[in-house]
């Protein structure tokens, strides 16, 4: 059997290849980019650019291939609003379509799909179930459920679909906003939280998305979808409080009124200054915590890393790149 990871080159993917290559597969990587990694030689690469239908066609999709669809434009770097749909369309739904129309023509029948959390917006009910109501806050969510919207479509057409919902993935190799963070604790300056910091946060591993995408696999590529985040998330006062005293930083947490903080930054998003895009700050004082219990009823899959120390080991790969030392993934679940 032959897997094909679009975006398998990214973030994801990188965990994900080695997993399936282990397991004796066949893999095929298919991204515009190819890095220098390890496992390519055993696994073989194909140039594609998703947003391109011939491109897509020319990594030859075959009837029995399991498809991987981990190409994404993500929420950093941050983009203005008025440039925001031209920037997450084109990779998240278009390339998503390329691949489920060339998945047909070929005869292919098994996708598992990464969309993302912020499909559901502002939270109504806790903790956020797979049935949670969808109402996107930004471009990014939007891009990404429309994507669902046309894999439900292709399901009635016969294809098996898995789609995985992550909070904010983390691990070797990402930082994303966590950088702006960073900065302030290694300056000993104020951190401000939105909020109160009382209510939890809750990230997600890399290489537990890896393991659930594999496991989806394992299990026939089920019809569902799943939501896939940390266990028993702690406050983001706690989890800040932690990474302080780690970087042995003399930083202060500094409550603020959430919704004054909101307007500010609403503000400047208006004025094509963003801080953080709106889809991040909207709900950063809200309790978004998936519920992951439905991924170990079907997948037998449960996330292996709590997220106070996924925080601490992005802090040292930043300190590490800050120092010019060599970072060294590791892989070691908690305890």
């Amino acid at each position: 059997m032959r897997h094909i990871i679009f975006g398998g080159d990214g973030f994801v993917g990188r965990h994900l290849a080695p997993k399936l290559l282990a397991d004796g597969q066949e893999v095929i990587v298919a991204d515009i980019v190819k890095s220098d990694l390890g496992h390519y030689r055993h696994a073989r690469f194909a140039t594609c650019d998703v947003t391109d239908p011939g491109s897509v066609a020319n990594v030859a999709i075959r009837a029995d291939d399991m498809v991987y669809n981990l190409s994404a434009k993500m929420l950093s770097p941050i983009q203005v609003r008025a440039k925001r749909h031209d920037f997450f369309f084109p990779v998240n739904y278009h390339g998503t379509e390329n691949i489920m129309r060339a998945m047909d023509k070929a005869g292919a029948k098994r996708l598992v799909h990464f969309t993302t959390d912020m499909i559901y917006g502002h939270t109504v009910t806790y903790p956020m179930t797979e049935d949670h109501p969808v109402a996107p806050l930004g471009e990014y969510g939007l891009s990404k459920l429309k994507t669902e919207e046309l894999a439900a479509e292709w399901r009635e057409k016969g294809m098996n679909i898995s789609l995985f919902r992550p909070r904010l993935i983390i691990g070797p190799g990402r930082l994303g906003i966590l950088e702006k963070l960073f900065k302030l604790i290694d300056w000993n300056l104020p951190v401000p939280m939105i909020g109160s910091g009382r209510n939890p946060y809750q990230f997600i591993s890399v290489f537990d998305c890896a393991e659930a995408a594999r496991l989806a696999w394992k299990a026939g590529v089920p019809n569902e979808a799943y939501n896939l985040g940390s266990l028993n998330p702690p406050p983001v006062k706690k989890l800040l409080g932690d990474l302080v005293k780690h970087a042995g930083s003399k930083s202060l947490l500094i409550p603020t009124p959430g919704w004054a903080v909101k307007r500010t930054l609403d503000l400047l998003d208006l004025m094509n200054m963003p801080l953080m895009d709106p889809e991040q700050y909207l709900i950063a004082d809200e309790e978004c915590v998936l519920d992951v219990s439905k991924g170990k009823r079907d997948l037998g899959w449960a996330p292996q890393y709590r997220d106070e120390d996924m925080l601490i080991a992005a802090y040292k790969e930043y300190r590490a790149k800050k120092d010019g030392q060599e970072v060294v993934a590791s892989q070691v679940p908690a305890e």
